[in-house]
């Protein structure tokens, strides 16, 4: 199997183990496969992806967080050549979700042993998303995030937090219109949140874990508070349970989404941990089993 290997050299892990396309490709070798292994600035990724497929590479692997992946999925999505993922980054919740390992030789191995399925996407406006899009409050944090991190050397977890202080006393509901065929809702929120696979809402127990179950349905969650005081009490009711179990959130499963949102100009639009701005309105639907991906074998029965 000819296989590229697209590494994002800006990753938490490479950065933190030192990784090199040298010492990488000596891991494929051990698993016994042969790898075209680079790594690259996260914005040459997609390019070099694209690049790879139109030179007959056979499986294209991402190595990094859940952007990396996102940028090659996108490239893959609806064609015959499959996904492999090195999860390099801090949160990895797409690997997660799909029980791909975090080890890196396990990850590696897994590659060249696994099995390809083809799994469902999301799509908001043309851009493919895996595990979920946002508005309202969270994207202008990731956003300051980032910020955070170029100007310091925080980590994105201690970037988050001083994101996440510096913006709240700005917080401010969005009004939004929710639409999917016959169905509509008018809100104000801080947050919107589209899943591709239904999630649990806790701080402790946060993903999807029924990945491979979604039922080509998109997974909407709509938090009702509309104060600095109501989104703390979310986030701290989220430390003990699943926060669908309280009022303070509304959840739909819907086949499409179109979001209305009362603004002229453009927002910040987060999908997978990136942000892009984007003109209302939002179209979101589902793209089933648009993307082939290497997995965990399923157990017999």
């Amino acid at each position: 199997m000819r296989i590229t290997v697209l590494v994002n050299r800006g990753s938490g892990t490479v950065k933190k183990k030192r990784l090199t396309a040298e010492s990488l490709r000596e891991t494929f070798e051990k698993a016994g496969a042969e790898a075209d292994v680079r790594l690259l600035p996260g914005e040459q990724i997609v390019d070099a992806a694209r690049a790879a497929v139109k030179a007959g590479a056979e499986a294209v692997v991402a190595g990094g967080g859940d952007g990396t992946v996102r940028g090659v999925a996108s490239v893959l999505a609806g064609g015959e050549v499959p996904l492999g993922v090195l999860p390099l980054g801090t949160l990895n919740h797409f690997a997660t979700d799909l029980k791909i390992p975090t080890d890196l030789e396990a990850a590696v191995r897994l590659i060249r042993e696994g099995e390809v399925r083809a799994l469902d996407v999301g799509e908001v406006n043309g851009e493919i998303f895996l595990n979920n899009s946002s508005l309202g409050f969270y994207p202008p944090i990731v956003q300051a995030r980032d910020q955070e991190m170029r100007r310091s050397k925080h980590g994105k977890w201690m970037a988050m937090a001083i994101a996440t202080f510096k913006l709240l006393p700005r917080l401010s509901s969005l009004p939004v219109k929710l639409s999917s065929g016959d169905w509509q809702v008018e809100r104000r929120t801080e947050v919107l949140f589209v899943g591709t696979s239904e999630y649990q809402m806790s701080l402790l127990a946060h993903g999807a874990p029924d990945r491979l179950e979604s039922g080509g349905q998109l997974y909407v969650y709509l938090a009702r508070s509309r104060s600095r005081l109501g989104l703390i009490g979310l986030a701290l009711a989220g430390l003990v349970r699943d926060v669908r179990q309280t009022r303070m959130v509304e959840d739909w499963h819907l086949p499409e989404l179109k979001v209305e949102v009362r603004r002229k100009r453009a927002i910040p639009v987060a999908f997978d941990g990136e942000v892009s701005r984007m003109k209302s309105p939002l179209l979101y639907r589902k793209r089933p089993r648009d993307l082939r991906v290497i997995l965990p074998p399923q157990a017999p029965g």
